[in-house]
């Protein structure tokens, strides 16, 4: 289908600049407009269901708990999740001489072009009193002989304003913050080892969700398929990496909220935008699944990036060198692996010293020493891996979405703060301030309950045996670099992928159908988008295009995608 495209602005509004000609889609799979299974068996009433328990997802528990009766579900234990392995620290604005402005103004850089101004100064001006109220939770940071917090710097900052935990810990830490805060508050009931199936339509003329159908498994006080019924649902489930044979994402990470809110009709903006990570463990052509990260705090130290010549190739590419921001620094390593015809290349962290290593990045120094390597005295073999969903669920600045009732914070969400290209460390914090932000709406205005209706959507699954070969096919046609030519291969691919038949109800097929949907919509946006821009990068279009700067979004209509793409008014970016 051709994309649409809205009307000019006109009068005196900002001038809008014209986009160019948007391409026709390849044939794409036909996606479920459900998952397939059994009948709810059991009804929970609750007023508010967070699905998700990672920083953003337990935040809007807590935020939320004195609005009646909350639930909290979440497919593994309470504390899985991306939360925990973040490893570098969480921006905000603390240091002397530090500003908001500056905070804004690297956010605005790293985002090229397309961070929505107004959440990326909500983000950053909210930013120090929500890490305050995280600290308030329970958090343990690092902090200096005097007591303040210990801050570092990384890609893309021109200040340091990321405060760590643990020296390389940081997400564990606040995670387990965060948990026991949860477990003491007997208003949140938490439901673990439970994956959200669908959202339940609304009764009514306006579009919005009534409640959530989801599978407990395994022992527990509920089991099987149920339904929960609440006056407003905040999906908080995190990233997608698990479409991709290598990532840094743990197994978890399938997609399943964006699957869920693309099925109920809400609309997805900028998917196309996924953040390789430039610096994850090279553990040899054949590894998969989830690979252990090198932060790039270990650059912040000032560890170097090196060739297999042992030739410091980030400089002159950029004014930060090894500290520019991410997009640049992935792509300076692909075009570095490719010169050489390498599938890596180092980081050089031994004039660190030992005491460093040992005290600052334990989590590293371990990872690295489990597979032989001493990063104080060896170089260490990287190369980039998904690591991050820039795009997601379109939300306001109150998190809200296109269904009433609907709202998303963290990284499922497309909250306007990362535009094409996340900051590093403005993940935690964005799980922070718009999770809170959900919380301060819902007490303003509360949604009325609503009644659910009968869901018309054709239900299908998708085979778990197909899995391998979508993530190797997404991997090698949707992955750091991309083509007309190898999208419109990938499309080919996961259409045939998407026919498999023969699956039963669980867990597997669930996951499948979800990891199916979600690969098919980042490889329609791949496609349409035709120029590099942040994380999205074209071979075939290798500069940003004025005409392109603008969001991508897409729905699900009748097992099919419609895009439209909306420019950005000329005059009100930052």
């Amino acid at each position: 289908m051709v994309p649409e495209q809205p009307d000019q602005t006109q009068g005196d509004q900002p001038a809008v600049p014209t986009p160019p000609r948007l391409p026709q889609l390849p044939p794409l799979p036909e996606l479920p407009g459900r998952l397939a299974s059994e009948a709810p068996g059991w009804v929970a009433e609750v007023d508010v269901v967070v699905v998700g328990s990672g920083i953003a997802g337990l935040t809007a528990a807590l935020e939320c708990s004195d609005l009646g009766k909350v639930m909290v579900v979440t497919k593994s234990v309470v504390a899985a999740g991306s939360t925990p392995w973040a490893q570098g620290g969480i921006a905000s604005v603390q240091a002397e001489g530090d500003t908001v402005e500056q905070h804004i103004d690297d956010t605005l850089v790293a985002g090229a072009g397309l961070c929505v101004p107004d959440a990326v100064r909500v983000l950053v001006s909210e930013g120090p009193d929500a890490v305050a109220e995280l600290i308030a939770r329970g958090a343990e940071f690092d902090r200096d002989e005097a007591g303040e917090l210990e801050l570092t710097r990384e890609g893309g900052h021109h200040r340091n304003r990321i405060a760590h935990a643990g020296g390389d810990a940081t997400g564990a830490e606040i995670e387990r913050a965060l948990v026991s805060k949860v477990k003491s508050m007997p208003e949140i009931e938490i439901v673990e080892h439970a994956l959200v199936l669908d959202l339940i339509p609304a009764a009514g003329d306006l579009p919005g969700v009534a409640g959530v159908t989801l599978h407990v498994m395994g022992a527990g006080t509920r089991g099987g398929v149920g339904a929960v019924h609440a006056r407003a649902v905040v999906l908080a489930t995190g990233g997608i990496g698990q479409i991709y044979a290598a990532t840094t994402n743990p197994p978890v990470s399938t997609g399943d909220g964006v699957a869920a809110a693309l099925r109920a009709g809400a609309r997805l903006r900028d998917v196309e935008f996924i953040q390789f990570h430039p610096t994850v463990l090279y553990l040899g052509p054949g590894a998969r699944g989830q690979l252990p990260l090198v932060s790039e705090a270990v650059r912040g130290e000032g560890a170097h990036l090196l060739n297999s010549a042992g030739e410091r190739f980030m400089i002159g590419q950029h004014p930060l060198a090894e500290l520019a921001p991410r997009d640049v620094v992935a792509k300076a390593i692909m075009k570095e692996m490719a010169k050489e015809d390498s599938d890596h290349v180092f980081v050089d962290g031994r004039m660190l010293g030992e005491e460093m290593w040992r005290v600052r990045f334990p989590t590293i120094l371990n990872s690295c020493r489990q597979v032989g390597i001493n990063p104080v005295t060896d170089l260490i073999p990287v190369s980039p891996a998904c690591h991050y969903f820039c795009g997601g669920i379109e939300t306001d600045l109150d998190g809200a979405t296109s269904l009433t009732g609907l709202y998303a914070c963290g990284e499922v969400a497309s909250s306007g703060v990362h535009g094409a290209n996340r900051l590093a460390s403005n993940s935690l914090l964005e799980g922070l301030v718009f999770a809170r932000r959900i919380a301060i709406s819902l007490h303003d205005q509360p949604p009325p309950r609503r009644q659910p209706a009968e869901d018309p959507r054709e239900p299908g699954l998708i085979d778990r045996s197909v899995v391998p070969t979508m993530q190797q096919a997404m991997s090698r046609y949707a992955g750091g670099l991309r083509s007309a030519r190898g999208l419109d291969r990938c499309a080919e691919e996961l259409s045939v992928l998407a026919k498999s038949n023969g699956a039963v109800p669980g867990l597997e097929a669930w996951e499948a159908t979800n990891l199916m949907t979600v690969a098919t919509v980042v490889v329609a946006s791949a496609r349409i988008r035709e120029e590099s821009r942040g994380a999205h990068w074209r071979d075939d279009f290798e500069d940003r295009v004025d005409g392109w700067q603008g969001h991508l979004l897409a729905q699900l209509e009748d097992h099919h995608l419609r895009h439209m793409f909306v420019p950005i008014a000329k005059g009100t970016m930052s």
